[in-house]
């Protein structure tokens, strides 16, 4: 499987200037004026189809017209399984970060129990062998549980793969010192990683197989192929791992369907029904008012002052990547940003001595900068704000006619 090392490089890096400055702003998005249009080839039903779907053709038109000023490369509205609109190379892989937990929770879910080759809730690190170098787990830490884990509440405060930045948001939530599992919810990904070795471990398989077999083949998935998850390590840090993804849109609008069907795909019962009812009935708050109000087994779910309606939940990426579950509107969404451009750039300022959260201002800035607007990075690949993407939601949203 290949390394990816160039994701992994910049991904290390541009945690912390994302959440020193992105996150620690709001995202007050990019431009004071709307940013230079792009030519998309849209892909739309026709008036008529799009409204007995619940789509405004003018709503519609609207979205993407915004996606246009957006470096997004591609967008996909599913309603009643069947495509509303879309641009981009819908067959095109792209590495979707942080989606990959929403995969885990996906496998894990279909693996429950307590016998061989089963992944048991309850269980807990001690039960299961799991512990970690070079900084050990305490007694206390060792009493979490797999659900713990799924759900960011094992109060472990430990350095992990490919999570760089977002221990500052951690330490903020955690602090240093020992915490009782249960209590404390966290955006963690020393959780995360630790799941993927038990799930390894127990099961036997590598995620790439367990989703190949237990996901992609079910669901007809077109593009995806094993070699498309690859490990990142870093044993100065922690000796579990990150299992990374590339997946095309239309592979992950599928991933999307199989949870908006409650589980089925093919006339078969691919997850539990009740592991896919949890995301939205076993949550905790997380503190925010926005699009990631609460978590759940790995999902997100907006909050009741956004557009979305009440049920929504999604799995997010950097760079916005998203993938959508709207039962209210029988929909999927799913939108992709290619972020390799951005990586190597910002890789690139770091490895000549820039400060994190100084280089990626720097690129958010030069993109602001009248001479630079219309180059091809700024059109095609900067970063797409918080902001940004929630207004993009908030005229999706509007484009509903009930």
């Amino acid at each position: 499987m290949r390394a990816y090392a160039k994701w992994a490089l910049g991904a290390v890096a541009v945690g912390v200037a994302i959440l020193g400055y992105l996150f620690a702003t709001g995202e007050r998005g990019l431009f004071g004026e709307p940013p230079p249009s792009r030519s998309l080839e849209i892909q739309r039903l026709g008036d008529e189809a799009a409204g007995r779907l619940g789509w405004s053709a003018e709503g519609l038109d609207a979205v993407f017209a915004f996606a246009a000023t957006l470096s997004a490369d591609s967008l996909m509205i599913v309603t009643d399984g069947e495509t509303v609109a879309a641009f981009g190379d819908l067959s095109r892989k792209y590495h979707v970060h942080s989606i990959r937990k929403a995969f885990l929770s996906a496998i894990v879910g279909q693996h429950l129990g307590d016998g061989d080759g089963r992944i048991p809730l309850a269980a807990t690190l001690r039960d299961l062998n799991i512990d970690d170098t070079p900084q050990p787990l305490t007694a206390l830490q060792r009493t979490a549980t797999v659900e713990h884990l799924l759900k960011s509440v094992s109060g472990i405060n430990h350095k992990a793969a490919a999570e760089s930045g977002l221990t500052s948001e951690k330490d903020r939530l955690l602090g240093e010192g020992e915490n009782t599992p249960g209590e404390k919810w966290a955006y963690n990904n020393w959780d995360y990683n630790a799941l993927t070795t038990i799930f390894e471990s127990r099961v036997r398989q590598s995620i790439a197989e367990a989703f190949r077999i237990g996901v992609a083949r079910p669901t007809a998935m077109q593009d995806f192929s094993p070699d498309d998850v690859s490990y990142q390590q870093e044993t100065k840090l922690s000796q579990h791992r990150a299992a990374a993804f590339r997946m095309s849109a239309r592979d992950l609008a599928k991933f999307g369907q199989l949870y908006l069907d409650g589980g089925r795909a093919g006339g078969a019962q691919v997850i539990p029904r009740a592991w896919t009812e949890r995301v939205t009935k076993d949550y905790t708050q997380t503190g925010r008012d926005d699009l990631r109000w609460a978590h759940g087994y790995l999902w997100w779910l907006p909050g009741p002052g956004t557009a979305l309606p009440e049920g929504s939940f999604w799995a997010w990426g950097l760079g916005n990547q998203a993938v959508m579950v709207i039962p209210a509107w029988d929909t999927v969404i799913v939108h992709q940003s290619d972020t390799t451009a951005f990586l190597q750039l910002f890789q690139s300022a770091i490895e000549r001595g820039a400060e994190p959260e100084d280089a990626l201002l720097e690129l958010i800035l030069s993109c602001k900068r009248r001479p630079n607007r219309e180059t091809e990075y700024c059109m095609e690949s900067r970063f797409t704000s918080r902001a940004e993407f929630a207004e993009l939601i908030d005229l999706i949203a509007g484009a509903r006619t009930r």
